[in-house]
């Protein structure tokens, strides 16, 4: 595959959220229509391969993503949120943090029973916050057919957690 417009756009940004850390700001492909069209086909042509009923997007920057590819296959989006920020009745699931535990949650009725999700986030770090969101598809009776995301941190084995799903990142850092 050619490289993307988007791998040479992302930008290091040191030190961000706190020191030590190297964020990956996906922002200049958000302001660049022909890159974000790229990431969006792409990740479009690997859902539709996987024929999923639904496409779920992670908080937040999941959901800047896959929005369009629920649009583009005429699929609904569901959003998978922070504890506290859906209004509904919802389920969550706890994931580990290096110092603690995080969690998200999704309301109860948006994926039925047999539903197949494809799960699309910008970034694969330690893979907890996309396992989690496995967990809350499943425990409603769905079915992850994928995941998609714009970059993998390698260097942090996220796919491990997410051994046995099929799974697409556009770049691996």
């Amino acid at each position: 595959m050619s490289r993307l417009l988007a791998e040479k756009l992302i930008r290091d940004i040191p030190d961000f959220p706190k020191p030590g850390i190297i964020f990956k700001d996906i922002t200049p492909v958000l302001q660049s229509p022909g890159a974000f069209q790229e990431v969006i086909d792409q990740f479009a042509e690997f859902a539709s391969e996987r024929q999923p009923d639904v496409i779920v997007g992670i908080e937040s920057r999941g959901f800047v993503f896959g929005a369009p590819v629920a649009l583009a296959l005429s699929r609904p989006f569901i959003p998978v949120r922070k504890v506290g920020k859906l209004p509904a009745e919802t389920i969550r699931e706890e994931y580990a943090l290096e110092y603690g535990v995080n969690a998200v949650e999704i309301h109860t009725d948006s994926i039925l029973k047999g539903q197949r999700a494809l799960v699309i986030d910008d970034l694969l770090a330690t893979g907890g916050t996309a396992r989690a969101t496995a967990a809350l598809i499943e425990r409603l009776g769905g079915r992850v057919v994928g995941y998609s995301f714009l970059i993998e941190l390698s260097f942090l084995h996220g796919r491990d957690k997410l051994s046995g799903y099929d799974v697409q990142a556009l770049i691996a850092c």
